[in-house]
């Protein structure tokens, strides 16, 4: 089956990002990749996931290395698939902290993102990237990842239909009681306490008109027509 198709055929609850990264790196012949979603408010990429990039080095970016990443605001720019020199030639990227704090020790050398929207709305984005031992991206890699980023984009908008009307947390906390999991094992898995999970799950479900976990992890889990 086609990597578009398997996109296509995604459950609607889950995360597809860090579902789809082997098969991503497969067909992109890429080493490196991080996903984020960017909070235009608070200015701010969150929800990170990555693939082969040390935690540290995630938590890293979280913390402070974001402020002087000279690339992704420019990338998403684009609203589409960009080469990271159609932001920044090489030359001058190798030259900032980024590259020595963040690429350069990871080994990330030739990079590609694309960003995907829900009208202005940022829904996730994509960032891959590979060593010095292949040759970096090009036009044509741009063009796979375009083609492959529309599926992504409408598999992203299945599983935001599937929590319409919930805030961010609620969202993670109905998905997991979708997974079985009990609330202390959300309580764990989100860093917050067992009373906060219970009321963002009460919350849920009198948002959702739902008697009881059970119902509300069908909402959450039902394809909408």
């Amino acid at each position: 089956m086609a990597l578009q198709e398997r996109i296509a055929l995604h459950n609607s609850s889950d995360d597809i990002r860090p579902l789809i990264f082997d098969d991503i790196m497969d067909v992109m012949q890429a080493d490196f990749a991080a996903s984020f979603v960017w909070d235009e408010r608070r200015q701010v990429s969150l929800r990170g996931v990555s693939y082969q990039i040390p935690e540290q080095k995630m938590v890293e970016y979280a913390e402070w290395l974001h402020t002087c990443d000279p690339i992704s605001a420019r990338l998403r720019s684009f609203r589409r698939a960009a080469l990271v020199e159609e932001a920044m030639p090489y030359e001058h990227l190798r030259q900032t902290q980024f590259h020595h704090e963040f690429l350069r020790p990871v080994g990330m050398a030739s990079g590609m993102n694309v960003f995907l929207f829900d009208g202005d709305e940022d829904i996730g984005d994509f960032r891959i990237w590979r060593s010095s031992d292949r040759a970096p991206f090009t036009r044509a890699d741009r063009q796979l990842l375009d083609l492959l980023a529309g599926a992504i984009r409408r598999a992203i908008l299945r599983q935001k239909a599937a929590f319409r009307g919930l805030t961010a947390r609620e969202s993670d906390v109905a998905l997991l009681v979708a997974r079985g999991c009990r609330d202390q094992d959300i309580a764990r898995v989100l860093g917050i306490s067992l009373s906060t999970v219970r009321t963002h799950l009460r919350s849920a479900q009198e948002k959702r008109g739902c008697a009881n976990r059970a119902e509300l992890a069908v909402s959450v889990t039902s394809r909408p027509n």
